[in-house]
Formats: structure tokens, sequence, C-alpha cells
């Protein structure tokens, strides 16, 4: 049984250091490093973090920390140049790792001493109080894979691989014997303006690897993962997935050793990307080995099949699971006001989907992957989220995440390369984000170039999270969902959600209406709650977001509340 006392309210500020602390606007589409920018290790200061802390945040994600493909050219480091035709963008994707014991070069000051740099931020981001998560990226890695800087000993991957087999759970890589790679048709690394003399639609991998979205043939699509090859952790997927466990495949123990170096450096945790493409039976080896040496460490999972929520927590041991399938998909329906859109999803999530699990699940409405609150293609205004955000943050126990520039309403728009214009950020390219660089303000961290409306969107997200890291009842009390209880009232619809979260000593009524218009509603409390929390008489209620007071002259009737159109209230009574 789970221990009361376990704190699981994480609440995560996630940023891609390489756009976080740029302060060039230029905003080339395919720009170079030179001319877009980039952010750097020494540019989240004392004062950025303290800011972050000031939201209320506990952990920071960095992501896209180790070293990744890339089309900028570090071979005057001595770090080996990548092929542009097996890379993503001019920056490369962060989960297309080259070296799995370094860090992006990108992020130095000083490019020989960027480790020394990335392990001050660890020890700055510590003395600000806050928490640091990094990534692990297990299913795959880059196609030019290499490591310049590993510990004596360790061997890379691939390099005692019998390449004549396709499948070998003695294998590091799955392989399409006696091919040759091809890299996609049609693909135009950089754009038109980008030279390189390696810039010539070919790339020598022979015999050719499978691709990292388990594409088993020398020819993947320009749609696929192509810039990566998929790491075999003993599972024969041509042969019905058959496994082969015993003896632990070699894969598992070098995945063990570079965990367990970033472990060392003072991580705190790690977001596993896709961890269902890897076998559970390798996260539940992985984590208690690693945990019997960091108690502390936390694991986060990628994961979108809910069947098996509770086989990676259970079995594979995470700590969190991303909630993206069940959550986050019905608050976008609901924020985006699609017709299909209803709060009974929501009640699906915690009744169905993650029932005994919900302080394992991790809830975000943006991240790296998703689209924008403020883009055109999700809401087009970031107030819409106000209601989404509140049920995040205050639905369960679990950890609650938020990306940087959310907080300012940055729409993601624009085309910046690799990255179309699908209103995310892209994490491929060089780039400045504008929003966030009006809160930025040159490397001042103080919002100098908010709008007064900015101002009061940071302000909401910094009274919503405050409120859940400074309150019991958000933080770790109990659920109790209002909706039957309220469905018969005159004024209920399926654009409201209204629930209880409550302790022996705190009781908080939190309501939310997603509705573009506003709605005055009798909240009830059915009898038996009533009767639980001993209540009865005249009630004051005070509203943790906006510190409005409301009464209710017989808590037994209802209180009459009246909620603004895309609004959320946290009543503390």
């Amino acid at each position: 049984m789970e221990q009361p006392s376990t704190n699981h309210k994480l609440i995560i500020y996630q940023m891609l250091p390489r756009l976080f602390g740029n302060t060039k606007t230029v905003n080339k589409p395919n720009g170079s490093i030179e001319e877009n920018g980039s952010g750097k290790f020494n540019d989240i200061s004392d004062k950025a973090l303290q800011e972050i802390k000031k939201m209320g945040f506990t952990h920071v994600w960095f992501t896209g920390i180790i070293e990744h493909a890339t089309m900028t050219d570090y071979s005057a480091f001595d770090i080996k140049a990548d092929d542009p035709d097996i890379v993503k963008g001019r920056a490369g994707s962060p989960y297309a790792i080259k070296d799995y014991y370094d860090v992006d070069p990108d992020l130095a000051v000083d490019v020989k001493n960027r480790m020394a740099e990335y392990e001050a931020l660890i020890k700055r981001t510590h003395t600000n109080g806050l928490k640091v998560i990094m990534d692990c990226v297990p299913n795959h890695v880059a196609r030019t894979y290499g490591s310049d800087v590993k510990p004596a000993g360790v061997r890379d991957f691939g390099q005692d691989d019998d390449t004549t087999q396709s499948f070998s759970p003695k294998n590091d890589f799955y392989y399409i014997p006696a091919q040759y790679f091809t890299v996609p048709e049609g693909y135009n690394p950089g754009g038109d303006e980008f030279k390189s003399p390696l810039k010539d639609g070919k790339f020598d991998e022979h015999p050719a690897k499978a691709t990292g979205n388990d594409v088993f043939s020398a020819s993947p699509s320009i749609n696929d993962w192509f810039e990566t090859m998929k790491l075999n952790y003993g599972v024969d997927y041509q042969n019905s997935r058959t496994p082969h466990f015993d003896p632990i495949p070699q894969l598992w123990n070098k995945m063990y050793d570079i965990l367990h170096f970033w472990a060392t450096k003072g991580i705190d945790g790690f977001r596993c990307d896709m961890v269902e493409m890897v076998p559970f039976e390798f996260w539940g080896w992985v984590i208690p080995k690693l945990k019997a040496e960091y108690p502390d460490l936390v694991f986060i999972g990628e994961a979108y099949n809910s069947t098996l929520y509770t086989k990676y927590i259970n079995t594979g041991k995470f700590d969190y699971l991303y909630d993206k399938v069940g959550l986050y998909d019905a608050i976008k329906r609901l924020t985006r006001n699609e017709p299909n859109a209803t709060t009974w999803d929501i009640n699906h999530v915690w009744h169905n989907e993650s029932n005994g699990i919900d302080s394992h699940m991790l809830r975000f409405m943006e991240n790296h992957d998703e689209q924008r609150i403020a883009s055109r293609d999700f809401a087009g205004d970031p107030w819409l989220a106000v209601p989404g955000m509140v049920v995040t943050a205050t639905l369960a126990t679990g950890p609650v995440m938020v990306y940087f520039g959310q907080e300012t309403g940055e729409p993601g728009a624009g085309i910046e390369g690799f990255g179309g214009d699908d209103g995310r950020t892209s994490i491929f390219d060089y780039w400045g984000v504008p929003e966030h660089q009006k809160w930025l303000n040159n490397g001042k961290f103080d919002g100098g170039q908010l709008s007064a409306d900015q101002k009061k969107l940071r302000s909401f997200y910094s009274n919503l999270l405050n409120a859940v890291h400074n309150n019991e009842a958000l933080r770790a009390g109990e659920f109790y969902e209002l909706m039957v209880a309220n469905e018969h009232q005159p004024e209920f619809n399926t654009r409201l959600y209204i629930f209880l979260r409550y302790t022996g000593k705190q009781r908080i009524l939190v309501i939310t209406n997603f509705n573009r218009n506003q709605q005055t509603i009798t909240v009830k409390l059915p009898d038996d709650l009533l009767k639980q929390l001993n209540l009865s008489g005249s009630r004051e209620f005070k509203d943790l977001l906006s510190g409005t007071n409301y009464n209710t002259n017989d808590i037994n009737t209802g209180i009459n509340l009246t909620l603004p159109a895309a609004s959320g209230m946290l009543l503390e009574f």
C-alpha cells in the first residue's frame, strides 16, 4: 500500500535550453546558429531559476541536453561532423542522440568546457531549491552514434555486433543484411541555402540498420524516424516479437551504465522517451537497480497505451506516466469547443483509465510534441486554457507540467525550418521564441517586455501552481466528483466540471466552466458527503485564484455561483 506521506505533486517546468535563453530575434527559416542564435546553459541564471521557483515549480526538465546529431560543424573541437542527409533540422533533433556520455555543444559558451557548464547548471538549479529532470532516450540513437568521451572500459553500441544477423540477442542493433541504407527521396536537409560537402543524398551505412520507429527496411520513408537506429533489447520483432531476456542482453547493462553515469552527476529524475517501444521487463530490471543506489530518483515514462499503464507502473516500476490519450485529449476537445466535447470524458479518465493509479499520472496541456494552446491549431487564445489548466493541476495528487512560453501565451507561429507551420515550437531548428523572449527581456528574466494581458496570464499560472503547491487538499487530498450530485440542477451542462478535494484539515471545491459564455449554477454537495465532512449551516468560501469571497446561508441547499466564460475557481471553505 502506498504511504500517504508520499508527495507525488511534482510541479514541472519543461524547457528546451537551446531556445530558453536565446535572445536573438532574427528567426530566419533554416537559419544557422550564427544567424538565429542558441540559448546556453549559462543563460539559465540564478535569477531565471528563482523566477521559475517563485511560480510554484518544484522541478525543471532540461530537454535536449545530451549530444545529438546536428548540421552545425564542431569538428574544430574534435567532434565528428554529422552527415546532414540523416539530420532533421539545422540544429538537429534532441531525440537523435549521438553520444550518450556528452552534452550538446550548442549549449556551451566554451565548447571544450561544456560538461562543466552543465554540471554548474545542475548545482545552480539545486541551490535555487529546484530539482533536475533530464531526458533518457532508450529506444533509438542517431545513425552517426559514436561516443568520443565514453568512460574507460565502455563498449560503444554496435561495437561487438555480428552484422550478418538481422537479429541476435547479443547485438545492440537490428540489421538488414547485405543491403545499403537509402536516404529518403526528396529530403533537402537545411533547405536550398544550406551547403555542405556531405549533403549529397547519400549516407554510407552497410548493412543498413532498422529505423527507430520499428521500420525493418533499408529504405525508410521521409515520414519515418529515418535519422535514427532502433536499439535491440532482446525482442525479435520479425519473429512474433519473441523475447530473449535470459541471459540479460548486453544492451541492458550498457543502458544501465549510461543512466548511472548521469545519476552520479546529481540528476533527480529522467523523463524516458517512448517507453512502450522498449520492453517493460527492461524497465522492471533497470529502475530498481538504479534506485538501490539512488532511492529518490524519479522515472517518468512517455506512454500512450492506457491498457498498459498499470503494467508500466507495477512491473516496469515507473513513478509516473504521461496522461496524454486520456486527460490531455479530453481537455483539448473542451478547450477547442469541439461539438463532441464533454466533461464526462474527464470522469472516464479517473474512473476507468487511471483508476487506482491517479497519483502516477503526469498531466499537462503543452509539451514539445504538442501544439501550443495559443496557436490557431489549438485554441488561438491562451486564456481559453484556464478551465483545462485548473483541472490538469488539481484533479489528482500526481504531477503537473507546464512548457516554457505557455505562461506567456506563445503561439508557436511560423515555419522555423524542418519544423513546419504546425503550431508547435520547433525542437529541430535554431529559433527565438517571441512571447517567451518578452519575459526573458534580454536575460533580465523580469517580464519587462510583456503586455499587461501577458503579465495577468503569468499571474494566473503562478496563483494556480502556488495554490497547488501550498494547499494540502490539492497536493495530497482525497477526491470526490460532484457531477452526479449536480447533473439534475437546472443550470447544469456538460461543459462544467465540478469536484471536491479534501483532507481532515482542508476542503477545496473546484469548479470549472469550459463554456465560451458566462454560467450560473447552484452547486450542491450530496448528503452523504455533508455528513462525512460534518458540514451544515452557513459557510464562507474563498477563491484561491482571485481572492474573492462567496457565501451560502445553508450549505444543504448549495452555493450559488456565477462563472465567467472559460474560467475556474478553487473555493476553500
